[in-house]
């Protein structure tokens, strides 16, 4: 965290990384997650099914939430369903058809998975005829079991006429790749065959950071260039690399860790009363 003798120095009264997403222009998006993100809306709208899949502190939930108030700010009839259940391994069919049916009426599931599948479908249906879209939207969907995966089809499959009535968008960790490998899980091929699968990138160059800072510092009314200047966020980005055994140099500049160590590079800052955060500065972490 930022110490309070380094908010006193760069002005701030509040963290600029903490609750730093409050409205879509919050949000920095390159070429990459622009298309992204357009690609969620566009698989909402219309029905599909894709698989948005990163690193812890990539931007997953933020992508979601973007979609989500772009679909609101643009007036979308689209329905967002999304399980509450805490425990992902446990997620079923059955528990889906329940926020299924929770989120897009006022009736109470039915008992039986057969009853239940029979209330989905004539709910969807009828909401579907009143003009909206529903979207199944799963987070942490790395922990489902792969029977639960290969279900997601029957759900996908439910159409009025040609008309898809829901469309499932997938968010998790970039280990779901492996339910998401054919030759590994066979059973799901159904689903897997169908799935979309997109992956966020992280910041790699010093001119991708500093284009994300210049959002998280101009919300507070501040100048990125005075607080960490272009040398700073070069030094950040290569501090941000790693290597494979086989030496396969990777980013992992992923927003989190931007804001963790950019944090820890202000705070060295002003431990040594440097006038911002420079290449020097960053180096000496």
């Amino acid at each position: 965290m930022l110490a309070l003798k380094t908010f006193r120095k760069f002005g701030f009264t509040r963290d600029p990384f903490s609750g730093d997403v409050v409205k879509a222009e919050d949000v920095y998006l390159t070429d990459d997650t622009r298309f992204i993100a357009e690609y969620i809306f566009q698989t909402a709208k219309t029905g599909g099914m894709v698989a948005l899949l990163g690193e812890s502190g990539s931007g997953k939930t933020t992508i979601r939430r973007y979609a989500i108030d772009r679909m609101a700010g643009e007036g979308q009839k689209v329905r967002v369903i999304s399980p509450r259940s805490i425990d992902r391994t446990r997620l079923t069919a059955s528990s889906i058809c329940d926020a299924i049916v929770r989120d897009c009426s006022n009736e109470a599931p039915c008992r039986t998975l057969e009853g239940k599948a029979r209330q989905v479908e004539r709910i969807l249906t009828n909401s579907s005829r009143a003009g909206y879209s529903h979207v199944l939207m799963i987070e942490e969907a790395h922990d489902m079991s792969v029977q639960t995966l290969k279900y997601l089809k029957r759900f996908w499959e439910l159409e009025d006429g040609f008309r898809k009535l829901l469309a499932i968008v997938l968010i998790g960790q970039v280990e779901m790749k492996l339910k998401l490998d054919e030759s590994k899980n066979w059973e799901a091929r159904e689903v897997i065959r169908r799935m979309e699968v997109l992956e966020l990138t992280p910041l790699g160059t010093g001119a991708d950071v500093a284009a994300y800072l210049d959002i998280k510092f101009s919300r507070l009314g501040k100048e990125r260039a005075k607080i960490i200047d272009d040398s700073g966020c070069d030094a950040l980005a290569r501090k941000l690399y790693r290597q494979t055994r086989t030496g396969v140099a990777y980013s992992v500049a992923f927003p989190l860790s931007v804001n963790n160590w950019c944090r820890r590079a202000m705070n060295m800052a002003e431990e040594l009363g440097a006038d911002c955060v420079d290449a020097e500065v960053v180096n000496s972490l």
